[in-house]
């Protein structure tokens, strides 16, 4: 692993674990064994760093929002999006524990604004695709306790099932959540899903 990524490997599990404004420059290079200067050699300040180590996860969010946004919201793509977004939060639980507990105290860091703006995509293009109250806060508990449990397993350190079966719980809660009353029964998750692997 090069300098540059366990930089950003360390800075995003401090970030997270820590928080942004109580993580110094200083730390992180203590943590790699590195100095200071050395830290700011390869990126020029800690808002930079915290750049690099979230862009990935923010234009990976932005991928999964970009192939919904415009399309009819049918059951196919409700239940490709459920896959697409486990994976995402499996492939992401740092960046995802940052989203949920540092965004409105970090909304005027472009990084965070910038993800800010995504997790707003999402809910218009559920908003929009959605008619009721009740179907509006099924997405809203499908994604955000979906993403919540997975960093309050982290935060906790709870014992975790082997990740084949986190996912496969996953996906199958999020579409039985997702899955429109007057719709029965629920979409049935295909066994190939539950066995292919996190997609970063």
């Amino acid at each position: 692993m090069s300098s540059q990524e366990e930089l950003r490997t360390i800075a995003l599990r401090e970030f997270a674990r820590s928080g942004y404004g109580s993580t110094s420059l200083h730390r992180i290079a203590e943590i790699a064994g590195l100095s200071k200067s050395s830290v700011l050699y390869h990126y020029s300040s800690k808002e930079a760093l915290l750049e690099a180590a979230i862009a990935p996860a923010i234009d990976a969010m932005d991928s999964i929002i970009s192939a919904m946004e415009g399309l009819e919201f049918t059951q196919e793509r409700r239940h490709a999006f459920i896959v697409r977004f486990v994976d995402f939060l499996l492939a992401h639980r740092s960046e995802v524990h940052m989203f949920i507990n540092q965004a409105r105290s970090l909304e005027d860091v472009p990084a965070v604004g910038r993800a800010n703006e995504v997790v707003g995509r999402i809910a218009e293009v559920f908003g929009a695709a959605v008619n009721s109250t009740e179907d509006r806060m099924r997405f809203g508990m499908a994604l955000g306790g979906a993403a919540y449990s997975l960093v309050t397993q982290d935060e906790f350190g709870q014992t975790e099932s082997p990740i084949d079966e986190t996912r496969a719980a996953l996906v199958t809660i999020m579409t039985e959540l997702l899955a429109p009353v007057s719709v029965s029964p629920a979409l049935t998750v295909s066994p190939a899903l539950t066995v292919s692997p996190v997609l970063n």
